[in-house]
């Protein structure tokens, strides 16, 4: 049986081009597209509606929304909307974003765990078609329901995944959530420490991480010339090891490295500055964190990311021909 794959989407195509990548992805087999709320440049919402709308049979997934920005009972309808649009095709994605953007758009990322569990309790609540009250840290809610007044009113279902990087967050996942968003940009090492996160967090609510739906994003850029793929991917991972290194630190990725390309960009960068901090990136680090390299490459690096408990690779194109990383993959057979 083919492995499942999924293709992701943030802002590097035009909302055009993604829709026609994501209707060839879908004619290949794969299983799910999913969208993030990327940094300030695109919103989630909108394509995951476009995908929803031009294609049949794929999972649209929000890879991922902040648990912030949006009113918990204002997310609740707006996944409703989409389960509308696409039923039993939308899964919710949602994370606690990231330093320093949050901070600079006036977002105190304080409790962020406590943050996380009651916004997840009051949002699979609303789209249970329950009437949610809620006086938390958080949520406050007075008799709140999603209140269809000319469409049927059913129980949604919008499973809900947590975008997860820290352990402590892992462990919250494997507690609460209907599965993880497992981030990218991570080694596959670093996979191991997850699971048994997810697994300590799943025994509390008598389950094991094979309960969990364990799919990860993970930057894919192949080309026949190694090298061309390699540089593909270089900017991608210049720009998250100078604005997220959190996740890079997590990865394994040397604190010097991290403090180098720290010293020439942050958030926001101009593309000038991302250039010049790449050429401070070795082609091993890009290798180590991502699947950069020939089909065969990109193949046994996803492997990897299998073998150590993914179980749905989300790529992530960055190479010039999307269709040659879809193809790359279309039922595809790892060896594990």
């Amino acid at each position: 049986m083919s492995q499942s794959v999924a293709m992701y989407l943030q802002d590097a195509h035009t909302i055009p081009d993604a829709m026609a990548h994501a209707q060839y992805a879908e004619s290949k087999g794969f299983d799910a597209i999913w969208q993030a709320d990327s940094r300030l440049v695109r919103d989630a919402i909108i394509p995951m509606a476009a995908f929803a709308a031009t294609t049949d049979r794929v999972k649209i997934g929000s890879g991922v929304v902040d648990c912030w920005t949006r009113n918990p009972a204002r997310l609740a309808s707006t996944f409703s909307t989409l389960d509308d649009l696409a039923p039993g095709r939308i899964i919710l994605g949602i994370g606690a974003w990231w330093e320093p953007l949050a901070t600079k758009v006036g977002v105190n990322r304080v409790k962020p765990l406590r943050a996380i569990r009651e916004i997840v309790t009051a949002v699979r609540a609303l789209l249970s078609n329950e009437t949610v009250t809620m006086d938390g840290d958080f949520v406050h809610l007075d008799g709140v329901e999603l209140d269809y007044m000319y469409q049927e009113r059913r129980v949604k279902d919008v499973p809900i995944y947590i975008g997860a990087t820290g352990m402590k967050m892992m462990e919250l996942t494997g507690e609460i959530g209907d599965g993880v968003v497992l981030n990218y940009l991570v080694s596959a090492d670093y996979n191991e420490r997850a699971m048994n996160a997810l697994a300590d967090g799943a025994a509390k609510s008598g389950r094991s991480v094979d309960d969990l739906e364990r799919p990860q994003l993970i930057v894919c850029s192949v080309d026949n010339d190694r090298q061309v793929a390699i540089d593909g991917a270089r900017l991608m991972v210049t720009q998250y090891l100078g604005q997220q290194p959190h996740i890079m630190k997590a990865s394994g990725v040397p604190q010097e490295l991290l403090d180098k390309v720290g010293e020439v960009l942050t958030w926001p960068a101009s593309p000038e500055q991302v250039l010049k901090a790449s050429k401070l990136v070795p082609d091993e680090i890009v290798q180590m964190i991502c699947a950069a390299g020939t089909p065969d490459e990109c193949r046994d690096q996803v492997t990897h990311y299998i073998r150590s408990g993914c179980t749905q690779p989300i790529l992530y194109p960055l190479g010039p021909d999307v269709n040659l990383m879809v193809d790359t993959f279309a039922d595809w057979e790892p060896e594990l």
